[in-house]
């Protein structure tokens, strides 16, 4: 529908109340989040990352707070076959300085032994520290559906490390900045699953083609085009 500024700028206060109002409580839900109980978790358990064996207290390097992203990986396919959330998600999370300013560490733990999810590592481009946790999967997320990606938050009292808080699916999407950035936008996210409007493009199904183009992750295609190699079998 066309309007004239006046009706669109009244339409735009009206949805500007709502908007306060989730802004508000999603404020509230991260007040709760931070009074959750925690639980202890070994920070000696075994993980490994670029220089080798290493520890889940290492994995902090030092600051306060930890966040793991846990990767979902496909043992033995090729680059283009591996998960293409997980892949989307850690493309987007670049800038880690502003977390560190805040005395918070970012990895990825991937689902994995070290060296093919090494190499997609590589092969992206990306900077967070990398490990594998394949090893110690049932200690680090006890209880939980090892094989999914999971974002989990850590705080060290010392050597003490405990879990505070974690999520998985929809949960992760507070690594990405781009469906936010979409969902600003007169066609959203153009999934079936959203309530738009008729006439509408929605042609991107919530079944991995969402996050896919060409046959692969869509964050793969730069580095395909920029000429990086994605053999996952090649030595480093």
């Amino acid at each position: 529908m066309v309007a004239s500024r006046a009706e669109f700028e009244a339409e735009i206060e009206r949805l500007r109340v709502r908007e306060k109002a989730h802004t508000r409580e999603s404020d509230a839900i991260a007040a709760a989040r931070r009074r959750l109980p925690m639980v202890e978790v070994d920070g000696g358990t075994p993980i490994v990352g670029a220089q080798g064996a290493t520890t889940l207290l290492d994995a902090f390097e030092g600051r306060r707070q930890l966040l793991a992203y846990y990767f979902m990986w496909y043992p033995g396919r090729p680059a283009a076959e591996q998960c293409e959330g997980c892949t989307w998600n850690n493309t987007e999370v670049t800038n880690l300085p502003y977390l560190h300013s805040r005395d918070i560490s970012y990895a990825v733990f991937c689902l994995k032994k070290k060296r093919e999810s090494r190499r997609y590592h590589d092969f992206m481009g990306w900077r967070m520290p990398w490990y594998s946790a394949q090893d110690s999967l049932d200690v680090l997320l006890v209880g939980r559906r090892i094989g999914m990606m999971h974002l989990v938050a850590y705080v060290r009292d010392g050597d003490r490390v405990f879990e505070t808080y974690w999520t998985t699916v929809r949960g992760v999407e507070v690594a990405d900045c781009s469906l936010a950035l979409m969902d600003l936008t007169v066609f959203g996210r153009q999934e079936p699953w959203e309530d738009s409007p008729p006439g509408r493009p929605q042609g991107w199904p919530v079944d991995g083609s969402n996050s896919r183009l060409g046959g692969r992750p869509i964050p793969q295609w730069p580095r395909i085009e920029a000429g990086f190699s994605d053999d996952l079998t090649a030595t480093p």
